[in-house]
């Protein structure tokens, strides 16, 4: 009875990744929705022969898009906040006097 016990729990674990796999509702997509998207992106200002600001003008496209759809939504949902304001620091040479001190740490080495 103990090794039929094991059995069944054996082969639960193993259905078990399995059946969680057939419960997925994402359907891949077509070829005529992926050419829908892209004709929707085009429209946006997206260029596909643009290789060289690639993520910048996909992801702009796609924010015109989401702006679109959804008129109400916060306008920064990245994550990555707003730009930081450009700031630089600028200073002086700090000028050490050197003295004729021979109770230095090193005097010794």
């Amino acid at each position: 009875m103990n090794s039929l016990i094991k059995a069944v729990a054996l082969a639960v674990i193993v259905a078990a990744p399995a059946v969680s796999f057939a419960q997925s509702n994402q359907q891949p997509l077509t070829r005529a929705q992926v050419r829908a998207e892209l004709v929707e992106l085009e429209k946006a200002g997206y260029n596909p022969n643009d290789w060289i600001n690639y993520p910048e003008n996909i992801q702009a496209a796609q924010a015109k898009i989401a702006a679109a759809r959804n008129p109400g939504a916060q306008a920064d949902s990245t994550g990555y906040g707003a730009n930081a304001a450009a700031a630089s620091q600028a200073g002086q040479r700090v000028v050490v006097p050197v003295s004729g001190d021979t109770s230095s740490v090193y005097r010794g080495h």
